[in-house]
């Protein structure tokens, strides 16, 4: 539906001084995704954002008509959300970590949902997003890039092969969220290659203690 990219600009948030590459734009043309970045498009903390397993931010168009109900009166253009691909058809509940794609000539594999920080509240100037959106289960998700390539608005998504465990974006976000956690969903998620290794070692801890207070 678009392509949004942007830079890191300083922003007054709460009594202070915040730099944040939140703020993205649609473009028009024909863009390039690389293997860290969109062209165009910057993060201002990369110890959070970016990076090789962050490269891509996909944001389902569908949910914006939940969002222009629960923040009436926010104008909400595409990329509102940081997204890179504001796009049709790719949901939380359906796409699974490490399905792969091609859109436009880039090949791009799923990674993880979307944790929302601080500043998705300096976006909407108002905190109580960060947890409406977790809540919401609408958090998109982010693409590893396979093979560079160009993208534009109105590109296709085509799918190139599903991930064989079955773990879906929602599914690992449902796993965060839960204080439990579903041991066998646990199991499958820890084994997922296009996981990040941190939440695999996250899960993994979790399984762990499942496992000590089934012992005891």
């Amino acid at each position: 539906m678009s392509v949004n990219v942007g830079v890191p600009r300083e922003i007054a948030w709460k009594g202070r001084i915040v730099t944040t590459g939140i703020f993205k734009y649609p473009i028009e043309g024909r863009v390039r995704i690389r293997a860290l970045n969109v062209d165009g498009d910057r993060q201002a903390d990369l110890t959070v954002h970016g990076g090789a397993s962050k490269a891509v931010y996909l944001y389902p168009f569908e949910h914006y008509a939940y969002w222009r109900k629960e923040v009436p009166g926010v104008e909400l253009p595409w990329g509102m959300f940081g997204e890179n691909l504001t796009t049709q058809g790719l949901l939380e509940g359906e796409v699974h970590i490490g399905d792969r794609f091609q859109i436009g000539s880039a090949e791009v594999v799923v990674t993880e949902p979307r944790m929302p920080c601080y500043k998705l509240g300096v976006k909407f100037g108002r905190n109580d997003i960060i947890k409406r959106f977790l809540a919401s289960r609408r958090t998109g998700f982010y693409f590893a890039v396979l093979k560079e390539g160009e993208v534009a608005a109105e590109d296709t998504i085509q799918p190139i092969s599903r991930d064989r465990h079955g773990v879906t974006v929602a599914d690992i976000t449902d796993l965060y969220a839960s204080k439990l956690g579903n041991p066998e969903l646990l199991r499958r998620a820890v084994h997922v290659e296009s996981l990040p290794e941190s939440w695999r070692a996250y899960f993994q801890a979790r399984l762990n203690k499942t496992r000590q207070r089934t012992i005891t």
